[in-house]
């Protein structure tokens, strides 16, 4: 078993940047393909971005291709997503999830079925 802990989220103005973390720990998280994803109030859960365990392979949502970045330290077990010129849409609680050990799904990565673990989520705000 795996777990995940999101840091990071804040609030912030429209135009600005934030980081977020994600600390894994346990059954070899380096060898599971991570994603972020995202709910909105109001909203169902989306997915936001995923990257294989290598780190080579980077998937995101339409969305926020060209502002966010998804990224991963396997030395030190976390997975980032850079977040740049946020938008108020952008204002959600969002998760970290990993994917079932060494069975990576890149193409279908915005099925939340493939993701056997999920963090508690962390607030972003986006002010005007």
């Amino acid at each position: 078993q795996v777990q995940l802990v999101e840091s990071g989220g804040g609030l912030v103005q429209v135009g600005g940047s934030l980081t977020l973390s994600c600390a894994a720990s346990g059954d070899t998280p380096s060898e599971r393909a991570m994603a972020w994803f995202r709910q909105a109030p109001g909203k169902e859960r989306e997915g936001v971005a995923a990257i294989s365990q290598s780190g080579l392979t980077k998937m995101y949502a339409d969305s926020v291709k060209g502002r966010f970045t998804i990224s991963r330290d396997n030395a030190k077990d976390t997975v980032d997503l850079q977040m740049n010129s946020l938008r108020l849409d952008d204002t959600a609680v969002y998760f970290c999830a990993a994917q079932t050990r060494n069975r990576p799904n890149l193409v279908s990565w915005r099925r939340e079925d493939l993701y056997t673990t999920w963090g508690q989520g962390t607030q972003v705000t986006v002010s005007a």
